[in-house]
């Protein structure tokens, strides 16, 4: 766990240089708090950073401020007046007006909204618009009249400007129309070149220019290769939830995909659940999507009730209601799928990290009826024990439970999948880091040994030494990857029955490693 006394604070310095690069001066700008990230604004009189009271994750999700700094006086105030969390910022060219992204309130459980503070009067504005259906991630500037800012709206992304004096927005670059799941771009003073990285459904990510008139061209030929795949379809799909709820993801086919056949289905669920799946490149080393579908398999990926990219409101449901109508979208999802795209009812795995994989974990124990097989990466497995093991506590406890653990017990522990091991009929895979300290590997421990205690046949754990939350070494990435293929293709795929023998538990061959040195 990260330790919580004698912690010491990043502070802001600066230093003076003559035209030789002789170091004249320094001096400190902060003191007894933690400075995290900072912005010049273009005169180079003033910074605007975000500080908290401790160097802590924690603080860093919930209590980050953006101070005013003088650099001539080392006069400091805050000028952010957000609740909760904070995103980027931004000055104006002219330097009196700065603008940044954060939650709507406490509650909100990601950056949602444009503000805009004038630093001369204190006062803060927002400019995003009214009801907004999506999630504004980023800000900067188009003129000092103009604010621009990227926004996820659904399965895709937009660049927008809007005028600070009142006016509806431009929607300047639109990836539904240009079909580029694109970021946050740079772009010239003049604001006539941009660039940002982009991806596909087909081509993973790659750098774009972009002249603000024709469609974005790609300049790089990163992994050419892929040309020479064949890959799966991909499609936006819409279905309705059990209470009518309309609920948006993506599909990928299989590549040998026809209709009226049946075939068997992966689901993969992001985590947060403050995230979601845009229309581009959705493969990774724990969600495979491209390789499941060229080995037959429908794969989907579902912006579930608590997904960012669906407004506020749509994101506020999952508030207090822990693996409430967030999961049951995710089983009517299944059911959709199999009336309507062919998947086979009784050959349905499904996975996912962190918050994806306590959805594992409650569809292999309180939803075991819709899984044959689930793999559980970084999952949380007990709400009671998690909230004392995580170090993000403040950050579940205001954007997530909303009330302390005290008034919750029973609602923690009826939606905790350990409540309900003792009835999974699901093969259960439950892979994550040694060291991870925002889903304690004691999650993972927990959920195994409730299985096992209930003589489940089928039920595996392995923990990564070194690694946290998600696999960063290379070796781990690939023990993911195969060992959650092999898991699928044993369970899901060829249906082994749960009392037989269970996939093989060394893999190392798969690692593409010369062990002899």
């Amino acid at each position: 766990m990260q330790k919580r006394e004698n912690l010491k604070n990043n502070n802001l310095h600066m230093a003076w240089f003559d035209d030789e690069w002789k170091q004249i001066s320094t001096w400190q700008l902060t003191d007894k708090v933690n400075a995290w990230d900072f912005e010049f604004n273009h005169q180079g009189s003033q910074i605007a950073a975000t500080l908290s009271p401790k160097n802590l994750i924690d603080q860093r999700y919930m209590f980050r401020k953006i101070y005013l700094i003088d650099l001539k006086t080392g006069d400091m105030q805050q000028v952010s007046q957000n609740e909760g969390k904070l995103g980027n910022y931004a000055f104006s060219p002219d330097g009196k007006k700065l603008a940044y992204t954060a939650a709507l309130n406490l509650n909100d459980h990601q950056a949602s909204q444009a503000f805009v503070v004038d630093l001369n009067s204190g006062s803060v504005s927002n400019h995003t618009p009214e009801h907004f259906r999506g999630h504004i991630s980023w800000v900067n500037w188009k003129d000092d009249d103009h604010l621009l800012y990227y926004a996820s709206e659904g399965v895709y992304p937009t660049l927008n400007t809007v005028p600070l004096k009142g006016g509806k927005r431009e929607i300047l670059l639109n990836a539904a129309e240009c079909g580029i799941i694109f970021s946050p771009p740079k772009y010239t003073a003049d604001f006539k070149d941009f660039i940002f990285t982009g991806s596909t459904p087909t081509d993973y990510i790659n750098l774009y220019h972009w002249d603000g008139k024709q469609d974005p061209k790609k300049f790089s030929k990163r992994n050419k290769w892929l040309a020479e795949k064949e890959l799966g379809r991909q499609e936006v799909i819409r279905y309705q939830a059990r209470d009518g709820q309309e609920i948006e993801g993506l599909i990928i086919h299989p590549v040998a995909y026809e209709a009226g056949l049946t075939y068997p289905l992966i689901v993969y669920v992001h985590g947060g659940p403050e995230s979601h799946h845009s229309n581009g490149w959705l493969s990774r080393y724990s969600t495979p999507g491209q390789v499941m579908a060229g080995k037959g398999y429908l794969v989907l990926y579902l912006n579930y009730r608590a997904s960012t990219g669906y407004g506020v409101d749509f994101a506020m449901e999952g508030f207090m209601d822990p693996a409430g109508k967030e999961f049951d979208d995710i089983a009517d999802g299944i059911d959709w799928a199999v009336r309507t795209k062919g998947a086979d009812p009784d050959r349905v795995g499904l996975a996912g990290g962190s918050y994806g994989g306590y959805a594992s974990g409650w569809f292999a124990t309180y939803y075991t009826k819709y899984v044959k097989a689930v793999c559980m990466f970084v999952g949380i497995s007990n709400n009671i024990s998690r909230r004392g093991t995580t170090d993000i506590a403040y950050e579940e406890l205001y954007v997530h439970s909303g009330k302390k653990l005290e008034e919750q017990w029973q609602l923690a522990l009826e939606r905790s999948p350990v409540y309900w091991a003792h009835q999974s009929k699901t093969a259960t895979l439950i892979y994550g880091g040694a060291a991870d300290t925002r889903v304690h590997p004691s999650q993972s421990i927990e959920l195994y040994r409730r299985m096992k205690m209930n003589d489940h046949p089928a039920v595996r754990l392995v923990q990564y030494p070194g690694e946290g939350h998600g696999n960063r070494k290379q070796v781990g990435q690939i023990d993911v990857l195969y060992r959650q293929m092999e898991w699928f293709d044993w369970y899901v795929r060829d249906l082994n029955p749960l009392d037989g023998p269970m996939p093989r538990l060394d893999i190392s061959d798969r690692y593409g490693l010369d062990w002899n040195y």
